[in-house]
């Protein structure tokens, strides 16, 4: 049987590492962090990273997990829809649910993270150390090697087992790639554009400039804006652009009278609140938008690759954070199963999450396509007006896609996936197909919808799609 009296050494502490550092902390196991950046809680350090994050039921099930549920709502602000901005200024307003309780929220990265790592040394039994870059991990030894930043000496760490929760730039994932002891297969996978932060700022009175509980959403067909509130009366807005197509791209956006023109054009509404605007655009990065996957995320019983390290999603679902804390709740299940060793612990648990963490990646891309573009199509917007009185009408008996993978934290990614595009394809092929009016009766309409959504299930299954 494992003794949790072990020696855990965890790459990076960023939220998937301080909430796993805490978490194991909390079931007595000796643990050891190392992070690459300085501590976030005694320096500035979120340029270029995303300020705010979209938090939800998955994420919220790990504060749970660890007690911190209420702490963590206190850094909430409620989003119950995407406000919608057309090239005019107009606005209109699409709820997540028809669910008066299910909304999303805008939480700020390092208020959460700092938390975490607060309650993490609470625990006599976590240490975490900063400004430590892990350069390499030899697997076979469960070794890590780290190079301090402020002496530039190098130094080894060994301990039981090593978890890496390094993110997207893992040096773990690299390590396993480049050691070629094992079948280790990678995929990495660029969209075509890429994404710039900018600020709306409060107004003097420290009020919000533009409705205050909605994820804005400036969508323009090939690119796209979006707006997410913050604490302090500021807004985080995310400006979405291909690198190198369409008439304005990130590359030829580069002098101040192109980006006013652009802004001008696109988002006149927008620029009418954002005085600060091109400082903005000139002093922050251009960061691009990536989606990896891999495996096997263990070798043997020696190491894990976690979160991002194992599989970085596009941020289109607002699930990226959120997956990366259920990845630590679905290890903790594994856990409590005390099983005979490290290795048959991580086997099980990549075996149960990973066609989870897959579905989650395809359906991040799928919903950027949907919010740059689809959410201004007529029949985009009649569908989701229709899921919105099925759900208002039926609670307990229809959920959108979105408020599968989104609101249900106790069905899988996959499942969620499945059956929500396959109720998709039946709506759109349904109001296309003129077989349901939206105005019509709703428990007929709900039949429907079911029975068509059964057997699109069941088309799947028979091709193998399920």
């Amino acid at each position: 049987m494992r003794d949790n009296k072990q020696n855990i050494l965890v790459i990076g502490a960023g939220l998937c590492g301080s909430l796993l550092a805490l978490r194991l902390g909390q079931r007595g196991y000796n643990v050891s962090v190392y992070e690459m950046r300085p501590d976030l809680r005694k320096v500035d350090i979120s340029a270029g990273r995303s300020i705010n994050l979209a938090f939800s039921n998955r994420g919220n099930k790990a504060m749970k997990l660890v007690g911190l549920e209420d702490k963590v709502k206190a850094l909430c602000i409620p989003m119950n829809g995407r406000m919608i901005h057309d090239e005019h200024g107009n606005t209109f307003q699409s709820n997540y649910s028809g669910r008066d309780h299910e909304y999303i929220n805008s939480i700020s990265r390092g208020e959460l993270n700092a938390l975490l790592l607060d309650e993490a040394e609470k625990h006599k039994n976590v240490n975490i150390y900063f400004n430590k870059k892990c350069k390499t991990v030899d697997f076979e030894k469960t070794t890590a090697r780290f190079e301090s930043y402020k002496t530039n000496d190098e130094f080894v760490e060994d301990a039981d087992i090593i978890i890496a929760t390094d993110g997207a730039g893992s040096a773990m994932r690299k390590s396993y790639y480049l050691g070629k002891k094992f079948l280790f297969s990678f995929s990495q996978a660029y969209l075509t554009h890429g994404y710039k932060e900018l600020t709306i700022l409060p107004k003097e009175n420290g009020d919000y400039k533009i409705h205050k509980h909605a994820l804005h959403i400036w969508p323009r067909g090939s690119f796209m804006l979006i707006a997410l509130p913050n604490l302090d009366g500021s807004f985080t807005v995310t400006l979405f652009l291909s690198y190198d197509e369409g008439k304005y791209n990130f590359n030829n956006l580069t002098n101040e009278e192109t980006v006013l023109e652009f802004f001008q054009n696109q988002f006149p509404d927008a620029l009418a609140v954002m005085p600060n605007l091109l400082d903005d655009f000139f002093a922050n990065p251009t960061a691009p938008l990536g989606t990896i996957k891999c495996s096997p995320w263990h070798y043997k019983g020696n190491t894990l690759l976690m979160g991002d390290a194992a599989h970085a999603i596009v941020p289109f679902y607002g699930q990226g954070m959120n997956a990366s804390f259920e990845d630590v709740v679905e290890f903790d299940k594994v856990l409590d199963q005390n099983l005979e060793d490290w290795e048959t612990t991580f086997k099980i648990y990549e075996n149960t999450r990973k066609k989870d963490t897959d579905a989650i990646a395809d359906l991040a891309i799928d919903n950027f396509h949907e919010m740059k573009g689809h959410v201004n199509h007529a029949i985009f917007q009649e569908k989701r007006k229709l899921e919105m009185a099925l759900e208002k009408e039926f609670p307990n008996d229809y959920s959108s896609k979105y408020s599968l993978v989104t609101f249900n934290e106790n069905i899988g990614y996959r499942e969620a996936m499945l059956r929500g595009r396959a109720q998709d394809k039946a709506i759109l092929n349904m109001i296309s197909d003129k077989k349901i009016d939206i105005n019509g009766n709703l428990k007929d309409i709900l039949d429907k919808v079911k029975t068509e959504t059964e057997a699109i299930l069941e088309d799947d299954r028979i091709a193998g799609l399920k």
